[in-house]
């Protein structure tokens, strides 16, 4: 999710372009788990001259003991979970292709397959 998130970030700043994307949902409650202002991040996105030095200011910026606690509970969200949310169906129509138990994260990468022929 972090690489996900500084792409997008990356994309608001000026000459990207975000397109469908957005900052808030999966990326905003990963930055709030640890404890980084969006304003801060894009900051350092844009002063960074590489992505080693993004990841390392994150490091920097948060408490690596939670990474994997983290990384547990957005791995746990399910796409079952979501399915009787027409918002989420209309967003990701491709979710309606996974099993229940399939993981969230498995339809994010299929979006972004799919938006960026990956």
């Amino acid at each position: 999710m972090a690489a996900r998130t500084v792409d997008k970030i990356r994309a608001t700043l000026p000459g990207g372009n975000i397109g469908e994307y957005q900052i808030t949902g999966f990326s905003s409650s990963l930055l709030n788990a640890l404890g980084i202002a969006e304003a801060l991040l894009r900051a350092a996105v844009a002063s960074a001259s590489s992505d080693a030095e993004v990841a390392a200011w994150i490091r920097a910026n948060s408490d690596p003991a939670r990474y994997a606690e983290i990384n547990a509970k957005f791995e746990s969200h399910t796409v079952g979970e979501r399915s009787n949310n027409p918002q989420y169906l209309a967003r990701y129509p491709m979710a309606k292709d996974f099993p229940p138990e399939s993981s969230h994260l498995d339809v994010l990468d299929a979006d972004d397959a799919k938006m960026f022929g990956r």
